[in-house]
C-alpha cells in the first residue's frame, strides 16, 4: 500500500469531531527531537572537498540574497532550480519580490553541505525588522527552496500569508511556509497541482472569508480557513508545529455542494 503524503494524511480525520491530540496520535504525527548530526572523521582530501562545498553554498546563497535585495527578478529567476522555474516566471518572481519586506543586509550564520543539496542559514536585516531564513541550494548553486523562521508570529498570520501566496500562484513562496519534511514530499509543482485540482471542483478562488484557530497544544496548532470560491464556500484545515511550520493541509477531495437558490 502506498504511503500517504503529509498533506493528505490527516484529511479524513480533520473533518471529524475528535480532538487534535487524538488526531495526531492516530495519524502518527508525533514530533520527536532530531538527533544532532555527528561529523565523521575524514581524510584531508574529504575535508578539502567539504570546505569547497561549504564555500560554494555560501556564495550561492549570497547571489540569491543579492538578487532579492536588488529585487532583480530576472537574476532571481535564473537562480531557481529547474523544478521551481517550471512553476514560476520572471514576471511572477517580480511580483513575489515586491511583496517581501525590503532586504537591507544579511549575515550567513551556518552552512551545512550535503551530497545533493546544502542548507544555508542567514540572519537578515529587513525594513520590517530582523528575520532568519534557511536557504537550500542544489549542487549547482540554484535555489531549491527556502524557509523564513516564523516562530514568533501568530499561527493565523502564517496561514494567511500561505493562503495569499497560494491563491496568487506564488507556489515557491507558498512552499516556504511548509516544514522541511513536507517540502520534500510536496514540492511546489505538486502544491500547484493540488490547488488547481481543488479549483476544478469548487470554481476559481475568490477570497478568504475567515481564519480561525480551532485547537492547539504545546506541539501543534489547527487553523481553519473559510474560503470562498466561485461555486461554493469550503473550509481548508491547516496544521502547524510549535515553530509555526505547516505540517499538513487538508485540500478536500469532495467539497461541500453549492447551496440551492432561494425561491
Amino acid at each position: 500500500m502506498p504511503r500517504p503524503t503529509a498533506l493528505s494524511r490527516l484529511a479524513p480525520s480533520l473533518r471529524g469531531s475528535a480532538g487534535l491530540l487524538s488526531l495526531l496520535a492516530a495519524a502518527g504525527l508525533i514530533l520527536l527531537p532530531t538527533a544532532p548530526a555527528v561529523r565523521a572523521q575524514t581524510t584531508t582530501a574529504r575535508e578539502t572537498t567539504a570546505a569547497m562545498a561549504e564555500e560554494a553554498a555560501r556564495q550561492a546563497a549570497d547571489r540569491i540574497l543579492t538578487a532579492v535585495k536588488s529585487r532583480d527578478a530576472n537574476a532571481y529567476f535564473t537562480l531557481l532550480a529547474p523544478d521551481l522555474q517550471r512553476v514560476s516566471s520572471p514576471a511572477m518572481a517580480a511580483k513575489a519580490l515586491q511583496r517581501l519586506p525590503q532586504l537591507q543586509s544579511w549575515r550567513i550564520s551556518e552552512v551545512v553541505p550535503g551530497l545533493d543539496s546544502s542548507s544555508v542559514t542567514a540572519q537578515l536585516t529587513t525594513s520590517e525588522g530582523p528575520r532568519e531564513v534557511l536557504v537550500v541550494v542544489d549542487g549547482k548553486g540554484r535555489l531549491e527552496g527556502y524557509h523564513v523562521n516564523a516562530t514568533d508570529a501568530k499561527a493565523e498570520d502564517v496561514v494567511r500569508a500561505f493562503m495569499q501566496a497560494l491563491s496568487n500562484g506564488y507556489f515557491v513562496t507558498a512552499s516556504s511556509f511548509l516544514s522541511e519534511r513536507v517540502r520534500e514530499e510536496i514540492p511546489p509543482s505538486v502544491l500547484q497541482r493540488k490547488w488547481l485540482t481543488l479549483q476544478s471542483l469548487t470554481g476559481q478562488f475568490r477570497s478568504i472569508r475567515k481564519i480561525s484557530r480551532a485547537e492547539s497544544n504545546d506541539q501543534m496548532k489547527l487553523v481553519i480557513v473559510s474560503t470562498q470560491f466561485n461555486r461554493l464556500t469550503d473550509n481548508l484545515y491547516v496544521v502547524l508545529d510549535n515553530q509555526n511550520q505547516i505540517i499538513n493541509v487538508d485540500f478536500p477531495d469532495s467539497p461541500n455542494p453549492p447551496r440551492a437558490a432561494m425561491p
